[in-house]
C-alpha cells in the first residue's frame, strides 16, 4: 500500500489577504476554492510545484500558528524571488545554515502560520 504526500491544512482569517499572499507573493497558483454557499467561509487548495497547502476559514480546520517546512530546490533563488516583491510586513531575510544540515528561510503567512523553506546543504 503507498502513500502519497501529506497536505497540510493551515487556518486562515481573510481571503483577500490570504490570496494575495500565497499567489501574489509566495507565487502558488489555486488549485481549487470550495464554499458550501456563497456566504460560508472558503476553503482553498493552493499549488506550487510539488507542494500542496490547504487553507482553511472553517473554525477547527487548523489552528493559527502551524508550521511547515517545504523543500525547494534553491532557497537562495526562492527567497531572492520574495525579496524582489512586497507584501505587506513580510520582508524576509537571508537563508540561514543550520547546524542540521539544513538552508532555511521562514515566512508568516497573514494568520501567523510559519512556512520554513529549506534545501539540504550541499553534501551534507
Amino acid at each position: 500500500m503507498g502513500f502519497g504526500a501529506p497536505i497540510p491544512i493551515l487556518r486562515s482569517f481573510d481571503e483577500r489577504r490570504t490570496k494575495a499572499f500565497y499567489l501574489d507573493f509566495l507565487g502558488f497558483e489555486v488549485g481549487f476554492e470550495h464554499r458550501f454557499a456563497p456566504d460560508m467561509p472558503l476553503y482553498m487548495e493552493v499549488r506550487r510545484g510539488g507542494c500542496a497547502l490547504h487553507l482553511s476559514e472553517h473554525y477547527g480546520d487548523g489552528a493559527p500558528g502551524m508550521a511547515v517546512r517545504i523543500a525547494v530546490d534553491d532557497v537562495f533563488a526562492y527567497a531572492a524571488e520574495l525579496q524582489s516583491r512586497a507584501f505587506e510586513n513580510a520582508r524576509p531575510g537571508a537563508p540561514v545554515t543550520q547546524d542540521w544540515g539544513m538552508i532555511e528561510l521562514g515566512v508568516h503567512d497573514p494568520s501567523y502560520n510559519r512556512l520554513v523553506f529549506y534545501t539540504p546543504v550541499a553534501g551534507a
